[in-house]
């Protein structure tokens, strides 16, 4: 399955069944390298809060783990982005600009491999984030980030949607080596990509956008 450039898709992050977040992104590109998407700023989005409104990382897990949720929607408040998921590869490299729209840093997110799906008037695809992640600066050194709350996830294992830490680790070093020699896609690839801004974004989040998760 693939999907055409300039498509409306929803991007989606799955816990344990339940939707955590949703982007509203355009397709850049899809081909044997993998898809690569844009959200734009003030992109509609939508993601899991308790009852009264509390993010995931505002409290202990502990306390997430025994909560009640919704999904509240709202507007992405980062900076224009640029998503890149490899095919078949657990992590996906973002592209971070700064407040004058030149590249910053590439972020890997560490996931499981996408699920794509299509319903014919809307797509998307689904991952189950692994919550650590790799921050690669633009010399190519890089660090761990979100390792305090990996470990505390972890310590409740029966609760937590990663089964296998050492796995996601070593997914992580192994970009981080990529990143160090300079390979794809840390060779200064789409490092300058303006997308193209001639289709506009929804003012909402598109119908189907909370269809029952393909993985």
């Amino acid at each position: 399955m693939r999907f055409e450039p300039g498509r409306l898709i929803v991007h989606r992050n799955v816990r344990q069944g339940r939707i955590g977040w949703v982007r509203t992104a355009r397709v850049v590109s899809d081909d044997d390298r993998g898809l690569l998407i844009f959200v734009p700023r003030n992109a509609p989005v939508a993601s899991e809060v308790t009852a009264d409104g509390r993010g995931m990382r505002t409290m202990p897990f502990a306390e997430w783990i025994t909560s009640s949720y919704r999904l509240k929607r709202g507007r992405w408040q980062g900076p224009p982005l640029l998503k890149f998921l490899p095919v078949g590869a657990a992590h996906s490299v973002w592209w971070f600009q700064d407040d004058q729209g030149q590249f910053a840093n590439w972020y890997v997110n560490l996931e499981e491999s996408g699920v794509r799906w299509d319903d014919g008037t809307l797509a998307g695809v689904d991952i189950v984030d692994q919550d650590l992640d790799v921050v690669v600066h633009p010399d190519r050194s890089w660090q761990w980030k979100d390792e305090e709350e990996f470990a505390e996830r972890l310590a409740l294992a029966e609760h937590y949607w990663v089964p296998d830490e050492q796995a996601v680790r070593a997914e992580g070093r192994r970009v981080a080596a990529m990143a160090e020699a300079g390979e794809f896609p840390f060779d200064g690839t789409w490092c300058d990509l303006t997308p193209p801004t001639d289709r506009s974004m929804p003012d909402e989040l598109p119908p189907g956008w909370d269809r029952p998760p393909a993985r």
